[in-house]
């Protein structure tokens, strides 16, 4: 996968995920702890800045949310690792990003308050969304990147991330949830494109029925993008061709469209593919006949040599020597002369 299109996939998921009720769909969906349900779509806020490092501007994106729980501000820090390698640093890129927004807080801050007794810091929540084919197994506690940490226990900094790996997500699962994040996540994980067809038709009936309007845009948006992307050459052309077409379409319609184009695809590959099977079939059969032609050729060439060879009178020792043959071969060779004559 191109830098490019690395970029362009977490420009995708920055663009989903920015939409407030898709992020609060997302939480709900896969956070399995209570605090999800203190959070209000009224008191989130996209914070419009980006804290990436320079080093890592091409390879990934992030979202920033704050929120107010109970009188209390939190910050969801989102990392879109949507690359096929595990990064190992992790942790400590997440730390630097925090550390970010921590100065970034305390900059905005006015001094009066921060004087104050109960000034407190906003917590951060780090998440990181990540869709490679290999299983994520970096780190998932930063203490452990430490070495010692083990002698120290609450006398270092330690923070765990939330990771949602896409690609290990149960399709069951996915389905179930049925809406618009995990329709997106049905079709970005990594299966063939049969699995993909069957998909399609699920997607169509899940966003038919649970989105809402602006999700629609927001989902025709990342097909139209990314999806494209699933695929190569020829099929990833009449695909975005297809979408452009059907852009304008409810987005059940578009995607059975979509669904129907694939099929076509996928059955003139198969028919392609039998006759290219086919057809290096009789060309290595063809290659095999010649090849088994000239052997028999060389061999036929030989023998007559031996013969005119053992006609001459010259010693079989001689022969073997000039032929290759076996002492059998030519004794053989002799005695069909010898009745030849007869």
């Amino acid at each position: 996968m191109s830098e490019n299109i690395k970029n362009e996939h977490d420009l995708g998921y920055k663009y989903i995920l920015s939409h407030k009720q898709t992020f609060i769909e997302f939480l709900r969906s896969f956070v399995k702890k209570e605090w999800v349900k203190s959070i209000k779509e009224e008191n989130l806020i996209l914070i419009d800045k980006e804290f990436i490092l320079e080093d890592f501007k091409e390879e990934e994106a992030d979202i920033v949310y704050k929120v107010n729980i109970d009188g209390k501000d939190i910050i969801f820090y989102i990392l879109l690792e949507l690359q096929s390698k595990v990064d190992y640093m992790m942790p400590i890129r997440l730390l630097m990003y925090m550390t970010e927004i921590f100065r970034d807080e305390l900059k905005n801050t006015e001094k009066n308050i921060k004087k104050r007794k109960d000034y407190k810091l906003p917590a951060i929540i780090p998440i990181v969304l990540y869709n490679g084919k290999n299983n994520w197994t970096a780190v998932r506690d930063f203490k452990e990147v430490l070495n010692g940490y083990e002698l120290f226990d609450d006398n270092i900094i330690n923070f765990r991330y939330l990771l949602f790996d896409i690609n290990r997500m149960e399709k069951e699962e996915l389905i179930e949830i049925a809406n618009v994040i995990s329709a997106i996540f049905l079709l970005d994980q990594n299966v063939e494109i049969e699995e993909i067809i069957k998909r399609l038709k699920l997607v169509g009936k899940i966003i038919k029925k649970g989105a809402t309007k602006e999700q629609e845009k927001v989902f025709k948006n990342w097909i139209i993008n990314i999806f494209k992307n699933r695929f190569e050459g020829k099929v990833k052309e009449n695909v975005y061709e297809l979408l452009m077409e059907t852009s304008r379409m409810e987005v059940d319609d578009m995607i059975s469209n979509l669904g129907k184009k694939l099929e076509e695809e996928f059955k003139n590959r198969e028919k392609r593919g039998i006759q290219q099977g086919i057809q290096q079939g009789i060309q290595r059969g063809l290659k095999k006949g010649l090849q088994q032609g000239i052997q028999r050729g060389k061999k036929e060439g030989i023998i007559l040599t031996a013969k005119n060879l053992l006609k001459l009178g010259m010693d079989i020792e001689l022969i073997k020597q000039a032929t290759s043959l076996s002492d059998e071969e030519i004794i053989n060779l002799k005695k069909e002369i010898e009745k030849e004559k007869n």
